[in-house]
């Protein structure tokens, strides 16, 4: 009997048996290691004798209608580098929907050298911390000026003039769905929001979770994205939205990153789009992570999830709604 992940997340009797049926048999058994610290969907290195690929697959338990499709994730990656958008993304290699093999549907991709900069910048890019800012609003950029339809991404589009509407709808009732407890600040914001939802006014390709966390950044010196992955929430929608995203979770400044404004108004020049009502989009960024957390809190206490980080959303998630409540009384 060959040995098993931890938690069974990658068996690698079923990963043998499809590496043999997509590639052909091996003497060299697979090995199978995680790749970084997501939260969400989870990430694996395999590498079978001198192949290197990387696995992405669901997390294990309760998943709600409509997250952690994988086949999404795979088609918008596949779309970007066929067409020769100038995105930089890894080269997708196979979509598997068949979960007889390790409990789940999966996909493969290429692995990507570079580095994820989780809790400061790499010490071989230190110093470079503005480009790596930059970079990343030109990418957000980027991405907003991929042409959809003509990279095939036309069944993406549901409605998408109607996004943002969609999206508030969406997420209040995901938190009605897992409101266990009282949080006020959660309250509070969505009726702000409601109060003061802008029209929107543009529709592109939308990353859905884009931050320095979700890129991956070149090794070396100067600082650049080298790829920018996790597209499980991607959409055809209000680009705003990503923006709004992308500021949320961006360090101020402090004279050695650059400020949001500076992020903001990069992404403005590069992009062309007139950038409105940015305290409306970063509040609702704000609102809707702590309302993910929420869920992520409910499912901890009811046994459906493991991971360690979630013990501490009790004081987070509110933590997370007082940021949106500040930037909707004192700005971006």
């Amino acid at each position: 009997m060959l040995p098993a992940m931890p938690g069974s997340l990658v068996p690698i009797e079923g990963l043998v048996r499809y590496l043999d049926d997509r590639f052909g048999p091996s003497p060299d058994t697979p090995t199978v290691s995680r790749l970084g610290e997501g939260h969400s969907n989870l990430t694996f290195v395999v590498e079978r004798g001198p192949d290197r690929w990387v696995l992405r697959r669901p997390p294990r338990g309760d998943i709600l209608p409509g997250t952690h499709e994988m086949h999404r994730e795979f088609d918008v990656m596949k779309a970007l580098a066929d067409a020769g958008m100038p995105v930089p993304v890894p080269v997708p290699i196979d979509l598997c929907r068949d979960d007889s093999f390790i409990g789940a549907p999966f996909y493969l991709m290429s692995y990507v050298d570079g580095v994820v900069m989780r809790g400061g910048v790499p010490e071989a890019l230190a110093g470079e911390e503005r480009n790596i800012g930059f970079d990343l609003s030109d990418k957000l950029a980027d991405i907003h000026g991929v042409d959809w339809e003509g990279a095939g991404l036309s069944q993406m589009a549901r409605k998408p003039d109607e996004f943002l509407s969609r999206n508030l709808r969406r997420m209040q009732e995901l938190y009605d769905a897992v409101r266990h407890r009282e949080v006020s600040e959660i309250d509070e914001v969505g009726e702000w929001l409601r109060t003061n939802q802008p029209p929107q006014r543009d529709v592109t390709l939308t990353h859905g979770d884009y931050k320095l966390d979700n890129v991956m950044l070149a090794p070396d010196k100067p600082g650049r994205i080298a790829a920018v992955v996790d597209w499980e929430i991607s959409a055809i929608g209000d680009p705003l939205v990503d923006v709004g995203w992308m500021l949320y979770f961006s360090p101020e400044g402090g004279g050695v990153y650059p400020s949001r404004a500076e992020i903001a108004e990069r992404y403005s020049n590069r992009s062309g789009r007139t950038i409105d009502d940015l305290r409306f989009y970063c509040a609702f960024a704000g609102w809707k992570i702590a309302i993910i957390m929420e869920g992520s809190n409910y499912r901890f206490k009811q046994g459906k999830a493991d991971d360690s980080m979630f013990a501490a959303l009790d004081a987070g998630v509110p933590a997370l709604a007082r940021r949106s409540l500040e930037i909707i009384s004192a700005g971006v």
